[in-house]
């Protein structure tokens, strides 16, 4: 299978290794150091399960040398899709898949605003994987999982011819009965521990000590609930008592990477976080104040530093 990972971060990056070491034609784009790294000495992962390296067939920042490929895996941020499918449309065959693997409950809505809805997989993965250097990936926590299908959960061909290239390369996979449910868990979680993260400037574990702010927690987890259910996705409480269960036994030390951004002055995520509950929210008529006061206060530091990429 022909395989392009648009974008090596810590997500694109394992994931990249992982299918090249399995003899798939992979091609990685990247820029910058972390590129030629990878077209020099391949991408090296430095794993809580062992460390491996991969050479991929090719590594770019130029599309216009990539082959059409059977598969796209977006390993880039969820506010970058709808710049890379509009960079990517020109290289889709009409049996390409497309697959997000972001944080975020609308990274196929966003996809389908660019390209036909027939390339489009829905999906997620959970790791806990960053840079660690040019060329270098740190598996830092988590068993690595891709949790993917269609859209309307039909266990097509497609979808299970892909879950055998994932164990081939020893990526452990799921087609589940309710992807949209899987992803929104996932957003539960991260949405509310990241951008009070932010706000707070402070590790989880300071974060842990406050009932205050343990209580903010568990009312934009509420929150993000109600919005749930007016879509009609399943979430339920026992998603957030487990939400907040995976966050009382985190390390720590633990930072969210939508929390590393917005203290390092970097462009996140929080758009398609609280501030996607707060516009959904709005749409639904429904009553969103913890999401809508963590996302205002966050908001004018969001704004500099769009401007500041854009400007630089």
């Amino acid at each position: 299978m022909k395989i392009l990972i648009y974008g090596a971060g810590g997500i694109g990056g394992y994931f990249s290794a992982k299918l090249a070491k399995a003899v798939n034609e992979v091609t990685i784009y990247a820029r910058g150091a972390h590129l030629k790294a990878i077209q020099e000495s391949g991408i090296s992962v430095k794993s809580i399960h062992g460390d491996f390296k991969a050479i991929p067939k090719l590594a770019t920042e130029d599309l216009s040398k990539v082959e059409q490929p059977d598969l796209i895996i977006l390993g880039v941020k969820s506010w970058q899709i709808p710049s890379a499918a509009e960079k990517l449309k020109p290289l889709l065959k009409k049996d390409t898949m497309v697959l997000p693997l972001q944080n975020g409950a609308n990274n196929v809505e966003m996809l389908l605003n660019v390209i036909p809805e027939e390339n489009v997989l829905a999906g997620l993965c959970l790791i806990v994987s960053y840079i660690s250097g040019p060329g270098e990936i740190t598996h830092a926590g988590h068993e690595p999982k891709i949790i993917f299908g269609e859209k309307n959960n039909e266990r097509t061909q497609r979808v299970l011819k892909l879950s055998e290239v994932f164990t081939k390369a020893e990526i452990s996979n799921l087609v589940p009965e309710d992807i949209t449910l899987e992803i929104w868990k996932k957003f539960l979680f991260i949405t509310t521990i990241s951008a009070l993260g932010g706000l707070a400037r402070v590790p989880l574990g300071e974060i842990r000590e406050s009932d205050y702010l343990l209580d903010i927690m568990i009312k934009t987890g509420k929150e993000i609930i109600t919005v749930a259910n007016a879509k009609n996705i399943k979430l339920n409480k026992s998603h957030l008592d487990l939400v907040m269960e995976t966050i009382a036994n985190l390390d720590p030390k633990t930072t969210a990477s939508t929390q590393r951004d917005i203290l390092t002055g970097k462009p996140s995520e929080l758009e398609n976080f609280n501030g996607y509950i707060v516009k959904e929210a709005n749409r639904l008529n429904i009553p969103t104040p913890v999401n809508q006061f963590i996302y205002e206060c966050l908001k004018p530091m969001e704004k500099q530093a769009r401007i500041h990429l854009e400007t630089n």
